[in-house]
């Protein structure tokens, strides 16, 4: 999986953004429309994490949705 398909099928991966970042409301999250750049603006806004810190729990992330959906 990579971030298109992310991005294609996001409102399928909302409620896995809500659990990983609880500060950001459902609202928020429906309004990042997948948008990576937007998604890591949104979360350094609502954590005060530095970016470079942030690019890797995205990766992290991701990297979780996919042996997740792998193992399905």
């Amino acid at each position: 999986m990579d971030w298109d398909h992310l991005e294609e099928n996001w409102k399928h991966f909302a409620a896995s953004v809500k659990e990983k970042w609880t500060k950001l409301s459902d609202e928020e999250i429906a309004d990042l429309k997948g948008k990576r750049e937007h998604l890591e603006a949104k979360i350094h806004e609502a954590y005060g994490h530095a970016k470079d810190e942030i690019k890797k729990d995205v990766d992290a992330w991701l990297t979780a949705l996919k042996k997740k959906n792998d193992s399905l």
